[in-house]
């Protein structure tokens, strides 16, 4: 669990879990919409992610295409659920 809050804990990683929420992307296209960033630098956010679960990476020919792995995220919300109270108690009348 350290580990997915860790890698949640940078924006850039965050971006790239929001950028995926529609489908895989490949590499190059997830490192294009950070041109700030070197290519290694956003390798090692797409590796604390693959890390942490969060993105699985398949080879597509010669690049790597990466997808969100969703029970990862639920995982997290489901422990800030519980951590909150949140949807653990019984509703009384």
């Amino acid at each position: 669990m350290n580990t997915l809050f860790k890698a949640l804990s940078h924006p850039v990683r965050r971006r790239i879990i929001e950028m995926l929420r529609p489908g895989p992307m490949t590499s190059g296209d997830i490192a294009a919409a950070f041109p700030d960033l070197s290519w290694p630098t956003v390798t090692g956010h797409l590796n604390a992610l693959k890390e942490a679960h969060l993105v699985s990476p398949e080879r597509d020919g010669q690049s790597i295409r990466y997808r969100l792995e969703i029970s990862a995220v639920e995982e997290a919300i489901g422990f800030l659920m519980a951590l909150s109270g949140t949807g653990s108690k019984e509703t009384k009348s």
